[in-house]
C-alpha cells in the first residue's frame, strides 16, 4: 500500500504567548518539523505589538478581518482585510495592531518561522 501524498492538519501547534496573541502552526518547525515553509493561522488583540524585529526569512501575511499594521524600514504600512504583504528577508520590521478590533491573519515565512531566525530586539 502507498504512502499518501497529503497530510491533512487537523491538530496544529499552538505557540505558547503572554501578550494576549494567538498563533496556530499548521505546518512549520514546531508542528511538523518543516524547515522549508511555517504557515500559522493568527490573531492579534486590540493594542497588541511586537518589538522590532529582522527576519533571516521571506514572511508573506494575508489579513482575514480587522487590520495590522507593519513598519518596515521606517515606513509605516496599514493592511484591511483581503489585502496580502511579502516583506523580504533581512527587512527591519515592528509588527502591531494599534487599532480596537482584532486582527486575524495568515502568516507564511519562508524558510520556516525559527526563534534562531526573528531576530528580535531586545
Amino acid at each position: 500500500m502507498s504512502q499518501k501524498k497529503y497530510n491533512i492538519q487537523n491538530n496544529p501547534f499552538v505557540v505558547p504567548t503572554d501578550d494576549g496573541k494567538t498563533i496556530k502552526e499548521h505546518f512549520g518547525l514546531a508542528s511538523d518539523g518543516n524547515s522549508q515553509i511555517s504557515i500559522a493561522h493568527m490573531k492579534a488583540p486590540a493594542g497588541w505589538s511586537e518589538p522590532f524585529q529582522t527576519p533571516e526569512f521571506d514572511e508573506f501575511t494575508f489579513i482575514i478581518k480587522g487590520r495590522k499594521q507593519f513598519i518596515i524600514e521606517g515606513e509605516t504600512v496599514v493592511l484591511e482585510a483581503g489585502q496580502s504583504i511579502k516583506i523580504e528577508k533581512n527587512t527591519r520590521i515592528q509588527y502591531s495592531n494599534p487599532f480596537t478590533e482584532v486582527c486575524e491573519y495568515i502568516a507564511i515565512c519562508t524558510p520556516a518561522f525559527s526563534m534562531d531566525l526573528v531576530n528580535r530586539e531586545a
